[in-house]
């Protein structure tokens, strides 16, 4: 069964022994995709596609002339731009709009013989934490149906925790790569930001946003980031430093210096049985000669504020263009320019996409824009100097990734705070452009998984897997 297959150096080691062909591999997540298609996990899959190119895949394999990602079934999120296919952000807006190239990540991808099988559902424009706003319904965690699988990358999440593919690439703007990890139990990375091109990513806040994989285990994670990671042509915003090895990872040397917040760790809102996790995950590591210390950060409550005045302001400029002119959703009534707009922005976007747009514009208009975005930037300062100070004399920041496990369907749709508070430890990374990662922790006593972060200084990725793939192996034992 496709679900035994933990890891991808397992399935490529059965597919190159014969013991598996890759197109009866592609067939099972087919199947479960068919099977658990009530969870809404995927938009479109592509059935006859994913068919093809393991037959021609399985021929490279038996000809000794394959990529690194032969055998590598991926998803990927709805808002990734795949030439000849649907892409729509999940919103009404871009309804049937099909994309005239792909993204680089899709092109790096091919170009090493990984196959994708389909398309994955999320939060509007990428813009929620528990994958309740997409125009095509909400998707359900398959560890549980009754709860969210988190968001904006839950279908894909989802798509890796249900069986129906090996790996999947979402996109992080303030959590939406690690939270969704949390609450599926998988690993969720976010890169530096620069380390992975955005070209051919739907853009929400184009300072924020970060395109990363979702696997099942830390070292699949470093053989997708090998691969996407790097400068491209097409991106202005993509570093050109050299990536590291990021196939072969080592154990690191000690001392290991590690600072947790102590803010986050006593944070009133954070589960007791997550919070003992935490505790006992640090006990482990005293106990193995590893240096963790608590840090002062004053500047939890400012995290939220600060991300949602300059996210929103960002997707307020973002989204002008889906204005029913150009392409996408046009309301077939609407008479004159003005109306053009008003009604098809009005029928096209969400209530969220709608509510982050109007707050978004706010921020930016004059009056306002000194008091609050012009603010926020300056926090956004702070806030990276203090972690850059922090990472002069410790290696990781250890935070959890969430407040708690994964939340009943519908428990937090009516308030808006409450489900932005959601992101709370997750938001610090993408403020700062710093890599970080999710990896599954434990296990409330409803079974539900909680998940524990990592944060590294900028572009050490190599440092950061390495730990995490240590980490991983503690918390096996």
């Amino acid at each position: 069964m496709i679900s035994t297959f933990d890891s991808y150096s397992e399935i490529r080691r059965k597919l190159f022994s014969g013991e598996i062909d890759l197109v009866s591999l592609v067939n099972a997540y087919l199947e479960k995709t068919e099977q658990d298609a009530d969870f809404n996990i995927f938009l479109e899959v592509f059935n006859e596609e994913a068919k093809s190119e393991a037959l021609r895949i399985q021929s490279k394999i038996k000809a000794g002339t394959s990529g690194k990602l032969a055998g590598m079934v991926i998803a990927i999120k709805d808002n990734i731009c795949y030439k000849g296919h649907k892409v729509s952000a999940s919103s009404k807006i871009l309804l049937g709009f099909e994309s005239q190239f792909s993204a680089t990540v899709i092109e790096r991808l091919l170009a090493e013989d990984a196959i994708i099988i389909g398309r994955t559902n999320c939060d509007e424009f990428a813009m929620g934490s528990s994958n309740e706003n997409s125009a095509f319904g909400i998707v359900k965690n398959p560890l549980n149906p009754e709860t969210v699988p988190g968001g904006s990358s839950g279908g894909s999440a989802a798509a890796v925790a249900g069986g129906m593919c090996t790996a999947a690439l979402g996109s992080d703007t303030g959590g939406s790569i690690r939270q969704p990890a949390s609450f599926t139990g998988t690993v969720g990375y976010k890169p530096s930001y620069g380390r992975v091109s955005r070209w051919g990513l739907i853009a929400y806040g184009s300072s924020f946003d970060q395109i990363g994989p979702i696997t099942r285990n830390v070292e699949d994670t470093a053989i997708l980031m090998s691969v996407i990671a790097g400068q491209d042509e097409y991106d202005s915003t993509s570093s050109g430093k050299p990536v590291e090895d990021l196939e072969n990872l080592s154990s690191l040397a000690s001392p290991i210096k590690i600072a947790y917040l102590r803010e986050g760790l006593e944070s009133e809102g954070l589960n007791p049985e997550l919070k003992k996790a935490m505790e006992e995950l640090i006990a482990k590591y005293k106990s193995l000669g590893y240096i963790v210390e608590p840090v002062e950060f004053p500047f939890l409550d400012y995290l939220i504020p600060t991300y949602y005045v300059l996210t929103t302001a960002e997707a307020s400029s973002n989204l002008a263009r889906f204005d029913g002119i150009h392409y996408g959703y046009r309301n077939p009534e609407a008479a004159g320019i003005e109306q053009t707009y008003v009604k098809s922005r009005s029928e096209g976007f969400g209530a969220e996409v709608k509510r982050r747009i109007m707050l978004g514009t706010f921020v930016l208009s004059s009056g306002y824009y000194d008091a609050y975005y012009g603010s926020a930037q300056k926090v956004r300062r702070v806030l990276r100097d203090k972690v850059n100070e922090i990472f002069r004399s410790y290696d990781f920041i250890l935070m959890p990734t969430t407040v708690d496990a994964a939340f009943k369907i519908g428990d937090k749709s009516d308030d808006p705070i409450a489900m932005y508070l959601q992101d709370i430890f997750t938001v610090l990374a993408n403020l700062t452009g710093n890599p970080a990662i999710s990896i599954p922790l434990a296990k409330k006593s409803d079974g539900l998984p909680f998940g524990l972060q990592l944060i590294g200084a900028s572009f050490e990725e190599r440092k950061l897997l390495s730990f995490s793939a240590q980490t991983e192996k503690i918390l096996s034992n």
